[in-house]
């Protein structure tokens, strides 16, 4: 006796079936003859049959086609070559593909197959009819053998002389498969007219009408049954399998067009989402690649002003152009999610978009487009900074070089005069202490050359589109100052030559010029200082420049005292020549600074004061504006982004709580979305002071720390996950209206997710999901088989293998296991009512029994048959269920 787990899975017994008993010639043969008929039945769709059972199955490739046919699904491609090693590989994929299904094979290797060894060969065809053939007949809660042997007994009660008690004697005299055909075709055979005593016409009779009639082939002659004196068991079992297939599906005949017309219905309403989905993805993705370029584009423009305009432009972007797209990503993943739902709940394989455009490509591209748009922002925004920094630099430049360039003027002609040569004694002093000041003067210029070598070098650093003109310029200036080093130098040498002959000089005049030079320096200091633009971003930075300032005012009664002393030097000089009658020509020989020059400059820097007052004054009142912006930004900020972390909490809560029905909490999501719709013009006013932040160039807010990009990330996430909790509540009722299932059931599967659900994703990884099925009953092992069983739920709940299971999957698969309708066997119930005894349906049987368009439809998806006994106009199984349900795992 056979025996089956929990699972439905076939289990031999060591007493039940001892494979040395295949060596008995009689069973043999019989097991041979039938098993090879049984092959045929099957192989003959697909255009072959085998004439001897171990050897036709050696290479793998008729037994790997007979599994196909047998199982409506693909095995691993075979190898075509001929060495054994090849063969080996094709039996073993095979051999897989049979365990694959729960069937455990003992002792039975490939390489016993390759050899053609016969006991083994017919052990494995035995095994794979139980599997296929009988494992799954089911009657009143028993099922295989014992299912098919109730079956048999239901069947053949109401007839005399039969007593179906097993599969071997019971059946020589024949009146069982009599009893069997009369039962369900009895037109095809007068039962009055059979004898008991009469086993070879009774055999032969059944025999004949199956194969003219049923399309069941003879699997066995009657001699081979009358002959022994016990039929092997497993030859009769197989032939009555086939009585019981042949004669199950005809109480489903009724319901067989309604069920096609029904799938090809949902067949085109699906096809049609795929192709809104496809066109919808393939617009958006060709949206980002477009836009993505431009963001990429990081040519720098030469001018403030064509900068701006360019930030200008990203603003156009950001507030017309990035909104709608972001709406159509979000209702591109619901339209996914629904369209996925809808398949399952048809029983049909999970929606795989065209290559590129899955939701993780979309996804993977939207965050390609953020990422350019951030790195854009930034780079602008730097780039202003750079000019702006350029501007400052190049200004700067400009004013040190002129105000050098002014000072230098004239000063290789005065050191290249040769008047020390005619000069007196006292001219030559006054000669010697003038060129000594020249060189103090020389000296004190030397910081503001090196400044204006420092600021070119900076403005070449930094790219500065005039850097040419400014290196000329700076070039010039430096080989200027080397020339007036030299010169000084020299004319330095020849007064010292002449000293010697030379006597003193009038010490006040060389005093004006010591107290005279610094001072003049530093009034040149103080107008360049006063004139100085500045570049501040704080209200601290412009506290300290106006401290700075104060201070230096602070120094100017002290500087006053002395440039009243130096003019009190100057008129002292005056008194002496015009008591003593001093001939100096009217001039201080050691320094070109004169009263008049030292009264004007103090006159600038008294006038510079007040201008250098009010500037501060206004970068002051700018910078409290800025300062008012920043907080008026914080003020929002600090508000709006908490609330939309609020809001994101309170959406998980409600999304993994069990609340009133899903019909309560899609009405409660939905009140929630309008609230957080009416919360747009906050961020809208938000977004405006922003703007204004932006055209101040403000760069940073010490008084928040989200940014408007951080509110647009949440906002965008917040009306994301809003839209796709709804989504997963719409599809949740569309599941539990398909499948019948009650609010106390979805509360129990939420219960039992949320449970396994220890982080609050709202998903479960597949660990997770694996302790949720054993909790709820699922026999899922550690051993190689459960792994197995739990690989084939995992591509059923996350079909694109993303390593987590939806609740929605979830309610699916146990919605799924829940009302299993046996798919396979409703498509074979159909197709045997349509085609009758025939392996075949008719094109024109289909164009009767269905609507117009909806036959059209099938047929044009439906490969013509193509097998021996090929029929023009006619379809096979294998094209009737493959339009029907597509690649599944029929």
């Amino acid at each position: 006796m056979d025996h089956y787990d929990e699972d439905g899975n076939y289990m031999q017994q060591e007493d039940d079936w001892d494979r040395d008993l295949l060596l008995d010639p009689a069973w043999e043969k019989q097991q041979r003859k039938t098993f090879t008929a049984w092959c045929n039945s099957h192989l003959r769709k697909a255009g072959t049959q085998i004439e001897n059972i171990e050897e036709d199955f050696r290479d793998g490739l008729k037994l790997m086609l007979l599994l196909e046919v047998i199982s409506g699904e693909r095995l691993a491609k075979p190898e075509r070559g001929k060495m054994r090693v090849h063969k080996i590989s094709n039996v073993n994929k095979a051999l897989d593909f049979i365990a694959s299904k729960g069937v455990k094979l003992v002792s039975i290797g490939a390489e016993e197959i390759v050899d053609g060894n016969a006991k083994m060969t017919l052990g494995m065809i035995w095994t794979i009819i139980l599997r296929f053939a009988i494992q799954d007949i089911s009657v009143e809660e028993t099922s295989a053998k014992e299912g098919l042997l109730l079956w048999c007994q239901r069947k053949t009660a109401p007839y005399k002389n039969v007593n179906i008690q097993n599969f071997h004697i019971s059946w020589k005299d024949g009146l069982g498969f009599c009893a069997l055909i009369h039962r369900h075709r009895p037109e095809l055979i007068d039962y009055g007219k059979l004898r008991k005593d009469d086993p070879m016409t009774n055999l032969n009779t059944a025999f004949d009408v199956a194969e003219k009639y049923l399309d069941i082939p003879k699997m066995l002659d009657a001699e081979d049954i009358v002959g022994t004196a016990r039929p092997d068991e497993k030859a009769i079992m197989t032939y009555v399998s086939s009585f019981y297939h042949a004669f199950s599906g005809a109480q489903k005949a009724e319901t067989a067009a309604n069920r096609i017309c029904k799938v090809l219905a949902v067949n085109q309403e699906n096809e049609q989402l795929m192709e809104d989905y496809e066109k919808l993805a393939s617009d958006l993705l060709e949206w980002i690649r477009r836009t993505i370029p431009w963001l990429e584009n990081r040519m720098p423009e030469n001018t403030m002003q064509a900068m701006q305009q360019k930030l200008e432009d990203f603003r156009d972007y950001r507030r017309l152009h990035k909104p709608p797209k972001v709406q159509e990503k979000c209702q591109l993943e619901i339209n996914f999610n629904t369209l996925q739902t809808k398949l399952r709940l048809s029983n049909r394989p999970a929606f795989m978009p065209s290559e590129g455009k899955m939701v993780s490509d979309i996804n993977n591209a939207w965050g390609n487009l953020e990422g350019a748009e951030k790195g854009y922002e930034e780079w602008l925004l730097n780039e202003i900074r750079r000019l702006e920094r350029l501007d400052h630099l190049a200004e700067k430049f400009r004013q040190k070089a002129a105000i050098h360039e002014a000072w230098t003027d004239g000063k290789e002609d005065m050191l290249q005069k040769r008047d020390y040569e005619t000069a007196s004694l006292s001219e030559i002093k006054a000669l010697l202490k003038k060129h000594e000041a020249f060189e103090s003067d020389l000296a004190a210029h030397q910081d503001r050359v090196e400044q204006i070598a420092a600021i070119a070098q900076e403005l070449n650093e930094l790219d500065y589109y005039d850097s040419p003109s400014v290196n000329a310029r700076c070039q010039k200036i430096c080989d200027q100052w080397d020339a007036l080093g030299v010169l000084t130098q020299k004319r330095s040498e020849a007064l010292q030559r002449t000293e010697k002959l030379l006597e003193t000089i009038d010490q006040l005049y060389l005093e004006f010029a010591k107290r005279a030079a610094p001072f003049n320096n530093w009034m040149e200091g103080a107008m360049e200082d006063l004139q100085d633009t500045f570049i501040v971003h704080t209200i601290e930075e412009i506290q300290g420049l106006s401290t700075a300032h104060e201070q230096f005012k602070a120094t100017l009664p002290e500087a006053d005292k002395e440039r009243q002393a130096i003019l009190g030097i100057h008129n002292e000089i005056a008194k002496i020549v015009q008591t003593y009658h001093v001939n100096i020509a009217g001039t201080n020989p050691y320094t070109t600074i004169n009263p008049q020059e030292v009264n004007a400059k103090w006159d600038k820097v008294r006038q510079l004061v007040p201008q250098r007052d009010q500037a501060l004054i206004e970068e002051h009142a700018r910078q409290q504006n800025n300062e008012r912006l920043r907080r008026q930004f914080a003020t929002q900020a600090n508000v709006i982004g908490p609330w939309i972390q609020n809001k994101m909490e309170e959406i998980g809560r409600i999304s993994i709580e069990m609340h009133g029905t899903l019909e309560d909490q899609l009405t409660h999501l939905r009140q929630y979305e309008k609230s957080i719709v009416n919360y747009k013009p906050k961020i809208d006013q938000l977004e405006g002071d922003h703007q204004l932040i932006q055209e101040a160039l403000i760069f940073d807010n010490k008084h928040t720390n989200y940014t408007m990009e951080h509110i647009r990330v949440g906002w965008e996430q917040l009306l994301t996950t809003i839209a796709r909790t709804i989504n997963e509540i719409e599809n949740q009722i569309l599941t539990r209206d398909a499948k019948g299932i009650t609010q106390e059931q979805l509360n129990e599967f939420r219960a039992s997710f949320n449970h396994f659900d220890r982080d609050h994703s709202g998903t479960l990884g597949a660990d997770e999901f694996k302790a949720c099925l054993i909790s709820l009953g699922f026999d899922i092992g550690n051993d190689a088989q459960g792994e197995n069983e739990f690989s084939r739920i995992m591509s059923v709940v996350d079909p694109n293998r993303m390593g987590i299971v939806t609740f929605q999957a979830f309610i699916d698969f146990m919605s799924r296991e829940a009302a299993d309708t046996d798919t396979a066997d409703q498509v074979m119930a159909s197709f045997k009512v349509l085609a009758g005894d025939k392996n075949y349906i008719l094109a024109d049987e289909l164009r009767r029994e269905l609507p117009p368009d909806q036959a059209e439809y099938c047929i044009a998806r439906m490969a013509p048959y193509t097998g021996p006994d090929a029929v023009p106009g006619a379809l096979d199984y294998m094209s009737f269920s493959t339009a029907l349900y597509g690649e599944s795992d029929l």
